[in-house]
């Protein structure tokens, strides 16, 4: 049920995608013998001599690459590469993503394959590369931020949480979203990845507000947290992609 509801909330969000100028292609990869599929859109200039930002983007349990376009981050940055990758079946034959170092890390290797890949066919700039997903999603995000921390940018989790077993431990800009009514991952679970992470960049006792609900700690630091705290459930709300992508923005990885 709360994978369909998730569904329903992103129905009507898919009639803009037309508008972004964007081309969109299903592209596959081969990953130990699986066939993977990730949705590219590419503006125009993707092939061209000017670099781009690049944003990898990962559904919720249960959900579908299909579906989750529908957020529409792309969209919100017409002129990034973002791809919205499809999970393989998982627990009850629904679509999900590694949590953490499982040994298998067929999740972590498709995203190595894929940006492999991405990197031989678009123009992309090595110093703004994201990573953002919703629930099981935001889950995969933040263990890419443990085992590829040298990869992104900025990690942007949304309704997920950090895994004990996954620990970060590269400081790196993160913008969290959160629901004080979430009952499927407990808004306190979420809060406490929030101050985990605060912990691993060190941004202090320094905080500053962005806007109604959402804080930044560390805000002169250069891995700042950002968390967006709204009164709704385990949800994805209309304005959360147009954050992320400011966020983004905002942090290109910096070279020390």
């Amino acid at each position: 049920m709360r994978a369909h509801l998730t569904r329903l909330c992103l129905v009507g969000l898919v009639s803009v995608l037309g508008a972004c100028g964007a081309s969109a292609q299903v592209t596959t990869w081969q990953v130990d013998g699986e066939t993977r599929e990730g949705i590219v859109y590419a503006p125009p200039a993707a092939q061209g001599d000017e670099s781009l930002p690049l944003i990898l983007a990962f559904h919720g349990f249960g959900d579908n690459n299909q579906n989750f376009q529908g957020v529409n981050v792309h969209g919100a940055w017409p002129d990034a590469v973002v791809v919205y990758f499809q999970g393989l079946e998982r627990r009850r034959g629904l679509l999900g993503w590694q949590v953490e170092d499982d040994g298998v890390d067929r999740d972590l290797k498709l995203v190595d394959v894929a940006l492999a890949s991405l990197r031989q066919t678009y123009n992309i700039d090595d110093d703004r590369i994201y990573a953002t997903g919703f629930s099981n999603g935001g889950m995969f995000t933040y263990l890419l931020w443990a085992e590829r921390p040298d990869v992104f940018a900025a990690f942007a989790p949304v309704a997920g949480r950090l895994r004990e077993s996954a620990r970060p431990t590269h400081p790196r800009p993160l913008f969290h979203v959160a629901g004080e009514r979430d009952r499927v991952v407990s808004f306190s679970d979420q809060q406490a990845s929030i101050e985990a992470a605060g912990a691993v960049n060190g941004v202090g006792d320094t905080t500053a507000p962005c806007g109604n609900g959402c804080t930044i700690y560390g805000p002169e630091t250069p891995a700042p947290v950002m968390a967006w705290i709204h009164p709704g459930g385990h949800s994805y709300p209309r304005e959360t992609s147009d954050r992320i992508v400011a966020f983004f923005r905002d942090h290109p990885r910096t070279h020390p």
